[in-house]
């Protein structure tokens, strides 16, 4: 591969190598204490760069800004960034008047709006400390060079005025944007319209834009899930480029003869997909057997789509800069094109199918004593789904039991593994969090039809710990060989934050003990002790806030969440760039004779870096994505209910009121305006609690009340209840009845948790 780098007179190549290693050559120039501050003139006649290629010069430096490695400033000098006070990092809004800086150690710098030189959310920054100290929870920064835009275009209802107009951004965090005369008049007050930026804010004065497409009228049905699609792109992220779809034209939509070379024909074996009903890309199929020697052997088969997705093509690109799908209700956005994703790579029924495959050999303690990776062509045998596996092992609905009667003992033989591997994971340590996930249910209108929690049973969790053990047993087969991966892994959690957590546990008589060195199993304990299911969910919920954010590295450190010293994500390559590429080193290690040369060592180091990077950023994006769609349906279909009475379990308490629970997982805030008694409610940090001044009445998490929805508002996705003594309840309705069972409204923190 070369890079073409464009001179005023003519085109030349830069060999990728040469390139990267003039890149590493200023990079370690400015990381060199001696570096005097240096314009671009001075840094190319101290290198004797040559009027021919001073373009690659300035290539490399637009490469190091944009990286956050140096910036230049007012006397056009390059500056390093990195020193004990400066730092490069995103810009995240909270709302329009702060943000943070998320820095790539996972620290946040506060940056209050008077100090943030008027970023925008997403924008790349170069943030200056006030504070001394990054590890200080506290720690404020003053932003002081914008080095890139994150974005250019907004989506927002326009408001319009006599003489010009503004935009009221869906993302409340951000600002208005202003729209002069000129490009207001020939808009409609309350259509829903994109609008691109022309003038950034700056601290005085608001961003300015035009209107540059209608996206809904403001009678439209449906107008707020418009207007969303719209602002994340929803309908152009799922097509491709013709570049990705002249590539995947030219794929076979079948398993040829020749695919079953070099691979085991494993067609025969009694191989099963077990999924969600609406499913359409099956990663992962799954085969166990009992050996005569009392052992289990369970066989995991993977779609093998690196065979499809070539190392730096266009579809391979384009699958890194995506580097997962998002699913929302009803639609996916897909990380490959659906030739692939639910085509050839899927594993679907009856079909011969490539995949990467691991057999394990299991003790009935749950103890790997044996396995091995290899390639294979398998043939699903049956299409299983979650809800019919899990009423054969309930022994219901006799025309599921007739359906599945074939494979009736191979599923009883899958519970009777899962568990044993359940039950060794949990001695170990791991942590199961009880916390229901919130299904939303649309009609064929795309309206929003029910919001309730997602089953989870003995169907899934089979599944779940057959996937686990696979990811462990790659993840510590690949370290051992020492070759470039990509891991999955959780670090400690912060004691800080232990000990918040121990403040909402002393509520319930439950401590973490040894804060300053946790072992997972410590909170696994606690979680395992609490029988009441409700509180054990709220318990979980803060446990998951006090963790750490689990993220893709090229370092094994181990997952703290698991007690699982070596992790990987190998089981959904259709869905994630990381399980697709260590499948790529995989192949390769097996193609090689287990003896990858040197350059492709380097190579894939170099790749898992960055992709590692690229994953965990885009894992973020698509989580925010995914909840502000369930978010919105949440609030649109609970505006339906206004007024109505619920029982309900407080979840949170913070210094501006509570959060409470529904049965339904539904959640919203009781400000402090709707507390009982009227009285005044003084907010103990400490306990975490809630204190009446005058009538002395506690509230604190786990409490269970009655409470009214007051508030369902879709411009500001926000649900408030109010707390109702037990005179006021009356007899429950049958619209509460009805919804005593829905989704939640969830906070961005309780959010940001690990995963498996």
């Amino acid at each position: 591969m070369s890079k073409r780098l464009k001179n005023e007179s003519n085109n030349f190549l830069v060999k990728d190598e040469e390139y990267m290693k003039r890149k590493e050559v200023l990079t370690s120039f400015f990381s060199d204490g001696n570096y005097m501050l240096m314009t671009f003139k001075q840094i190319k006649g101290l290198f004797n760069i040559t009027k021919k290629e001073e373009h690659i010069l300035a290539s490399i430096l637009d490469e190091l800004e944009k990286e956050g490695i140096v910036y230049i400033d007012d006397s056009k000098r390059y500056v390093p960034v990195g020193s004990s006070n400066m730092f490069f990092g995103i810009y995240e809004a909270k709302s329009s008047k702060f943000g943070f800086i998320r820095l790539d150690s996972g620290d946040d710098i506060y940056i209050a709006k008077e100090d943030s030189l008027g970023a925008m959310n997403n924008d790349k920054v170069i943030v200056k400390l006030i504070s001394n100290n990054t590890a200080d929870k506290n720690a404020e920064g003053s932003v002081i060079k914008i080095v890139e835009r994150g974005m250019n275009g907004f989506v927002g209802k326009f408001v319009k005025s006599r003489n010009f107009g503004f935009v009221q951004v869906l993302d409340k965090k951000t600002e208005d944007i202003y729209i002069p005369k000129k490009y207001a008049q020939s808009f409609k007050d309350g259509q829903v319209v994109r609008v691109e930026i022309t003038k950034y804010p700056t601290l005085n004065n608001k961003a300015e834009g035009k209107i540059v497409e209608v996206i809904a009228e403001n009678d439209e049905e449906n107008l707020e899930v418009k207007a969303l699609y719209a602002a994340y792109e929803i309908k152009e992220n799922q097509k491709f480029s013709d570049a990705v779809m002249n590539e995947v034209k030219k794929i076979n939509q079948e398993v040829l003869p020749s695919d079953f070379k070099n691979r085991e024909d494993k067609t025969s074996e009694r191989v099963v997909t077990i999924d969600g009903d609406d499913a359409k890309d099956l990663d992962d199929g799954v085969c166990v057997k009992k050996l005569n020697d009392g052992n289990y052997l369970l066989s995991v088969f993977i779609a093998d789509v690196s065979h499809y997705v070539k190392d730096g093509s266009a579809l391979d690109m384009e699958a890194v800069t995506r580097s997962t799908s998002v699913y929302i209700p009803s639609t996916v956005v897909p990380m490959l094109p659906k030739e692939l994703s639910n085509g050839i790579c899927s594993l679907n029924e009856g079909v011969d199918r490539l995949t990467l495959a691991i057999d394990m050999k299991i003790t009935p303690t749950g103890e790997v004593i044996d396995s091995k990776i290899y390639k294979a062509v398998i043939n699903v045998k049956k299409r299983m789904t979650y809800d019919k596996v899990y009423k054969v092992l309930s022994l219901e609905d006799m025309d599921t039991l007739k359906e599945y009667k074939e494979y009736e003992k191979d599923l009883f033989l899958m519970k009777e593994l899962a568990l044993i591997l359940n039950k060794k994971r949990k001695k170990q340590g791991s942590i199961d969090f009880d916390i229901s996930e919130t299904k939303v249910v649309l009609d064929e209108n795309g309206n929003v039809e029910d919001i309730k929690p997602y089953k989870i049973t003995i169907a899934n969790k089979i599944i779940e710990e057959f996937m686990l053990i696979a990811n462990m047993q790659i993840a510590e087969k690949f370290y051992y060989l020492d070759l470039p991966f990509i891991y999955r892994i959780h670090e400690k959690p912060d004691e800080d934050k232990l000990r918040d957590l121990n403040e909402v546990l002393s509520g319930y008589g439950k401590r973490i003990k040894g804060i300053k060195n946790v072992h997972p199993k410590t909170l696994a304990d606690i979680l395992s002790s609490i029988t009441d299911v409700e509180e054990k969910q709220v318990i979980s919920s803060y446990m998951l806030r006090a963790l750490k954010l689990a993220r893709y590295s090229k370092e094994c450190i181990g997952h703290f969440g698991l007690a699982a010293k070596f992790y990987c994500h190998f089981t959904s390559p259709i869905r994630r760039y990381p399980d697709l590429f260590i499948h790529r080193v995989i192949s390769d290690y097996i193609a090689s004779g287990y003896n990858i040369d040197l350059d492709r060592i380097k190579k894939y180091l170099s790749q898992a870096e960055r992709y590692s990077k690229i994953a965990s950023d885009m894992e973020k994006e698509a989580t925010l994505i995914e909840r502000d769609f369930d978010n919105l349906y949440i609030v649109i279909y609970m505006s339906k209910f206004i007024d109505e009475k619920f029982d309900a379990i407080v979840s949170s308490v913070n210094s501006f009121g509570m959060f409470v629970r529904l049965e339904n997982t539904v959640e919203g805030l009781v400000p402090f305006n709707n507390m009982p008694n009227n009285d005044y409610y003084i907010y103990d940090e400490k306990r975490k609690t809630l204190v009446g001044r005058n009538t002395g009445r506690i509230f604190k998490v786990g409490d269970r009340l009655k409470v009214q929805l007051t508030r369902s508002d879709v411009s500001t996705r926000q649900i408030d209840f109010k707390v109702i003594e037990e005179e006021e309840y009356g007899e429950e309705s049958k619209q509460e009845k009805r919804t005593s069972k829905k989704g939640r409204k969830s906070k961005r923190d309780e959010q940001e948790n690990t995963e498996e």
